[in-house]
């Protein structure tokens, strides 16, 4: 074969090929393109990929709803107001409940301490509930107590019954530690404080059923 007809072959081999070449380079081109504006999408948009799992995470996080724990018992000697204080709230359950004296100086006609629990550490809330005469003196005592309170407050407001105000709530970090928390309310003739890790104090005051 002579030079001329080798270049002519030459020629036409790269014309054929040239147009195979292009096709495989514009798909490699085009797969790059897409794979670029995923991985740019992943992080510029909000909650694409980066908090994909996170969100899955907490959306299966769901918090017990029964003890794993016995509630301890009443004294059979126990008053009307003892005995309304509710074995379990959520997954909490009473460990204790004695007599307390807290708030002797405002005189109520009883005081109780009790304790709840979920079994595991740092969720142990306490409850100190009294009873007054009236709701003049236990509207007393929630007020002496609110301005003891010295923390932010999370949370405020009126407790009504069948639409009428019998009393009011608030809830309030700890001064000195944002981990601890007092929910403190009155209804009617009883007054109630709730103290204990924020969290648990959170969960247990919005389920309490007094």
């Amino acid at each position: 074969m002579n030079a001329s007809n080798m270049n002519a072959l030459n020629t036409n081999e790269q014309n054929v090929q040239n147009p195979a070449h292009n096709k495989l380079f514009a798909v490699l081109a085009s797969a790059t393109v897409v794979v670029v504006l995923a991985l740019l999408s992943a992080f510029v948009w909000p909650g694409w990929a980066l908090n994909h799992e996170t969100v899955a995470t907490k959306s299966n996080v769901a918090m017990p709803k029964t003890p794993s724990i016995q509630a301890k018992p009443l004294p059979a000697s126990s008053t009307a107001l003892l005995k309304s204080m509710p074995d379990t709230v959520l997954d909490f359950a009473r460990v204790d409940a004695i007599p307390s004296a807290n708030w002797t100086e405002s005189s109520p006609l009883e005081e109780y301490s009790v304790k709840y629990s979920t079994g595991q550490a740092n969720s142990e809330v306490s409850v100190t509930v009294a009873q007054w005469s009236n709701r003049d003196s236990a509207n007393k005592q929630y007020e002496t107590l609110v301005d003891g309170l010295k923390g932010s407050d999370v949370a405020s407001g009126k407790i009504q019954v069948d639409g009428k105000t019998v009393g009011s709530y608030v809830l309030r970090t700890a001064e000195n530690d944002k981990t601890q928390a007092s929910a403190l309310w009155q209804n009617d003739t009883a007054v109630f404080e709730i103290t204990g890790p924020k969290q648990a104090v959170e969960r247990f005051y919005h389920n309490f059923p007094m």
